[in-house]
């Protein structure tokens, strides 16, 4: 399925409140709420793919609700109800701030730090400081998908997280994700004390994945990704990215919708680095208030990645930490409601900062 229409969110201000019909609410406001952020949003810009090209002009709230879309009504409708409405907690976990989600890569060849975490222990004590550093949600990964990467068996995957997802469930309250493509492990995983299903695949490189997901009553988080990791960048091509990933999100979440995972169980990742180029992945960071109008929260993970380093001439990944600072508070503005990244400490402090700067308010991240 391609849309014909899409709307995104435009001109973000600190939320003044009102929960009014929308009509009433944007008369009395100016702005109208932004999926249950701190944030109102002025205005939209409507995009229409019309033959092989996209048109997109901006209009006024006012315009918005005043225009007949024709034969696009109904979805221009339901794409604004989407983006306007409040998300769920996941997992017990308010999303009305940003919050963290630290990286606990227990493998030997991530991009930034394979081979740094090579016994349980160290994985574990890992975690336990991401999680003192303020880290809401911790993610155990133990295959690398980033471009290029081989296949991980089975055994030795399941090898790597389940003690460590066992290790940490007895000494944390902190939210456990496991981050995989493989249905069982994300059964053993959930069977372990896992609270969330990451899947760079949204679901689709298992076929069973969907139905483990499903019963296991657990959140899901579907990220795009053109292609399989191995040759993912190799050649990616889109009509438009950054609809193209939308349509994408949103067949996924029909997809699990029909699986029997309800909206409120769901979080989209428009996947940054995973089969898109340089110009792909600095267009889905201008464009990442769009997938609001997916009705789902939305998770960014550009921490440390090749796109920096392409921007920035930086080679190291490690050397990375303020280009991925940048990437969090581009997101945070466009109201993104959960960040991966490796570097916990630095990235609430960033955040702390730039909440108590653009809201006026001391409470920071609470």
């Amino acid at each position: 399925m391609q849309r014909s229409i899409y709307v995104r969110p435009v001109g973000m201000f600190p939320a003044k409140g009102g929960d009014g019909p929308l009509p009433d609410q944007a008369e009395t406001w100016g702005g109208l709420p932004l999926a249950g952020t701190r944030f109102d949003f002025a205005a939209f810009e409507v995009i229409a793919r019309e033959g092989t090209g996209v048109v997109r002009r901006t209009v006024s709230l006012s315009e918005a609700f005043e225009r007949d879309w024709g034969r696009h009504t109904l979805a221009a409708a339901d794409l604004i109800d989407a983006m306007h409405a409040p998300r769920p907690r996941l997992a017990g976990l308010s999303l009305d701030r940003p919050r963290i989600m630290g990286i606990v890569n227990v493998t030997p060849d991530s991009f930034s730090d394979g081979g740094r975490l090579g016994s349980v222990e160290a994985a574990i004590a890992h975690a336990l400081a991401l999680a003192d550093q303020g880290a809401d949600i911790l993610d155990i990964g133990g295959e690398s998908t980033r471009p290029g990467s081989d296949a991980v068996a089975l055994d030795e995957e399941l090898r790597r997280v389940i003690p460590v997802i066992e290790g940490l469930r007895g000494k944390t309250d902190q939210l456990i994700s496991i981050d995989t493509r493989k249905a069982e492990v994300m059964k053993r995983a959930a069977a372990a004390g896992a609270d969330i299903l990451n899947d760079v695949s949204a679901l689709t490189h298992d076929p069973k994945a969907l139905d483990v997901a499903a019963e296991s009553g657990l959140p899901v988080m579907l990220m795009h990704a053109q292609g399989d990791p191995k040759t993912m960048n190799d050649n990616p091509q889109y009509s438009d990215v950054v609809l193209d990933v939308f349509d994408f999100l949103e067949r996924r979440i029909q997809a699990c919708e029909a699986a029997g995972i309800p909206k409120a169980r769901i979080v989209a990742d428009p996947g940054i680095g995973f089969g898109k180029h340089l110009h792909h992945n600095v267009a889905v960071m201008a464009g990442l208030s769009l997938y609001h109008g997916l009705g789902v929260p939305l998770l960014l993970g550009a921490s440390r990645k090749k796109m920096i380093g392409q921007l920035c001439d930086v080679a190291d990944p490690k050397d990375r930490v303020p280009g991925s600072l940048a990437t969090v508070l581009a997101g945070a503005g466009q109201g993104v409601q959960i960040f991966r990244v490796h570097d916990v400490a630095e990235t609430r402090q960033a955040l702390m900062v730039w909440l108590a700067s653009v809201f006026g308010t001391e409470k920071g991240l609470g």
